[in-house]
């Protein structure tokens, strides 16, 4: 049987002379997932909360729009890839359709939850003080509803850094990149490099964004 990927004694886990050499390369691909996350969350908040707002006031909407985003996020990554690089090419706007479409479920969910959690005494109460519906929405349920979205942001962008390593299969992978380099050559150092930096930068949001949350919201439960 021939050496697998773990089994070449002679490969260890860094060859840190290769590292070094690499570097521009490993920052380059660190980048660009970076880049590709942040587009895909903002991009799905930006669907997602007028429409959650719209959802959370208009049934047919909250209905037909669940539903919609719900069917979308069952495909698989990859076959969503393949079916959208025939219209929009081999390019990083294909891995964003895919990421954004599948944030704005995510996104969408906490939105409404969040929304539908605010007080009822707390709405009477601003209607009572004049607050026009526009001015209740963003001075009173927005806020109060924060937490949710927050904890839906957390969600989608852990989420999403995990699947732009799937996007190696549109030459847009970012840390993706390192790890299919590392599998095709039976070598461990991109491979380990591009995993560890992979897990690293989900952790890394992941408490950056909660931190923000007990900063914004500093009366809601830490979660």
């Amino acid at each position: 049987m021939t050496a697998g990927l773990f089994l070449d004694a002679s490969d260890p886990w860094v060859d840190w002379s290769w590292l070094s050499s690499h570097v521009p390369t490993v920052l380059a691909d660190l980048q660009q997932h970076v880049v590709l996350t942040v587009i895909a969350v903002v991009g799905g908040l930006v669907i997602a909360l007028p429409l959650g707002v719209a959802a959370h006031r208009l049934t047919p909407v909250r209905l037909s729009s669940l539903g919609a985003f719900g069917v979308f996020y069952t495909i698989p990554s990859l076959a969503l890839f393949a079916l959208l690089v025939p219209y929009t090419g081999i390019t990083e706007v294909t891995a964003e359709i895919a990421l954004i479409g599948y944030n704005v479920l995510i996104l969408l969910r906490n939105v409404i939850v969040g929304l539908d959690e605010v007080p009822a005494d707390v709405l009477d109460a601003a209607d009572g003080m004049g607050y026009r519906p526009r001015a209740r929405l963003l001075q009173v349920e927005l806020p109060l509803a924060l937490p949710a979205i927050i904890a839906g942001v957390r969600v989608a962008t852990v989420s999403t850094i995990g699947i732009v390593t799937i996007a190696w299969v549109i030459g847009v992978g970012g840390l993706g990149e390192l790890i299919l380099q590392g599998y095709i050559e039976s070598f461990h150092t991109p491979l380990v490099v591009g995993s560890v930096l992979c897990v690293a930068l989900a952790l890394l949001a992941d408490v950056s964004l909660a931190t923000a949350r007990r900063k914004a919201v500093p009366w809601a439960r830490t979660a």
